[in-house]
C-alpha cells in the first residue's frame, strides 16, 4: 500500500471510530507495523490533520474534520473514466464490478458541471471477447497483496499439468488476457504464466521468504536482461 493510500485509510479509520484507536489496531487494519503508523500519524499532523493521541489510550480525530472534496480537471476525469471502462470490459468479474462501482462513486462526488463527462464520456473502449479462464484472477491479485506463495497447475511447457509453486510478483493485463509474472521454485527463475492456460491456482499459507520490494526489483532486473537477450519474447511457464 502506498503512503498516500495509508494516510487516507488512517483518516477513514479515525473518522468511523467511536472511541480511540491504538497504533497496533491501525497497523493490523493496514497490514503494516506500529512504527509505520507512528510515522504516518506524524505526517498527517504535519498536514494539520487534527489527530490527538495519548500513550496507552490511542488516537482520535478532531470533530468537524473531513477529507477535502474531490477536485479533478476535465483531462484527469477523462483519464479516470477511460481507465475504468477499460477495466470493466477486460477485467475479471470482481475487478470489472469494482470499476463500475468506481464510476458510480465518481459520478456522485464530481462537481455538477463535470458529471456529464462520466455519464456520456468523450472516449470509448473497443469491445473484446474475453478468453475462457478456469482461474479467477482475483486469487492471484490477493496473493500478490498478501505476499503469499501460489500453487499452479499449468498447461504450457514441457511438463504440462505438473504442479508449480510460484512467488507471484505482478499480474499484467492485456486486451487478449492476463499474464502472471512470478518466481518459479521448480525452475529457480522468473517465468510468465498466461491465466487462460492455468488449470488451477491455490494460495498457500506460506509467505514468500523475500521482501516484496526486493523481489520486484529482482524481477525488473531479470526482465531488462531478458528483453536485451531475447528481443522481448518472454518464456511462458517453461
Amino acid at each position: 500500500m502506498r503512503k498516500a493510500e495509508r494516510l487516507f485509510e488512517i483518516v477513514q479509520l479515525l473518522r468511523l471510530a467511536r472511541e480511540p484507536i491504538s497504533a497496533q489496531h491501525i497497523a493490523n487494519e493496514l497490514g503494516s507495523s506500529k512504527r509505520s503508523v507512528y510515522r504516518d500519524i506524524a505526517a498527517l499532523k504535519a498536514q494539520d490533520v487534527p489527530i490527538r493521541g495519548e500513550a496507552g489510550i490511542g488516537y482520535v480525530l478532531g470533530k468537524g474534520f473531513d477529507m477535502p472534496p474531490l477536485m479533478l480537471t476535465s483531462d484527469e476525469l477523462d483519464a479516470a473514466v477511460l481507465g475504468a471502462h477499460w477495466v470493466a470490459s477486460r477485467g475479471e468479474p470482481d475487478l470489472a464490478k469494482a470499476a463500475l462501482n468506481f464510476l458510480a462513486k465518481i459520478e456522485v462526488v464530481v462537481p455538477e458541471r463535470l458529471r456529464a463527462q462520466v455519464l456520456e464520456p468523450a472516449t470509448s473502449i473497443a469491445p473484446v471477447v474475453p478468453a475462457f479462464e478456469a482461474v479467477n484472477s482475483s486469487i492471484l491479485r490477493n496473493a500478490i497483496r498478501t505476499h503469499r506463495k501460489v500453487k499452479l497447475v499449468y498447461e504450457g511447457g514441457s511438463d504440462a499439468g505438473a504442479e508449480r509453486v510460484v512467488w507471484p510478483v505482478l499480474l499484467g493485463y492485456r486486451d487478449a488476457g492476463r499474464i502472471l509474472a512470478a518466481w518459479c521454485e521448480r525452475r529457480s527463475g522468473f517465468r510468465y504464466f498466461r491465466t487462460d492456460r492455468m488449470i488451477s491456482a491455490d494460495t498457500l499459507e506460506q509467505r514468500i521468504p523475500e521482501n516484496a520490494l526486493a523481489l520486484r526489483a529482482r524481477w525488473r532486473s531479470a526482465m531488462d536482461q531478458e528483453r536485451a537477450s531475447y528481443a522481448n519474447h518472454p518464456r511462458e511457464g517453461g
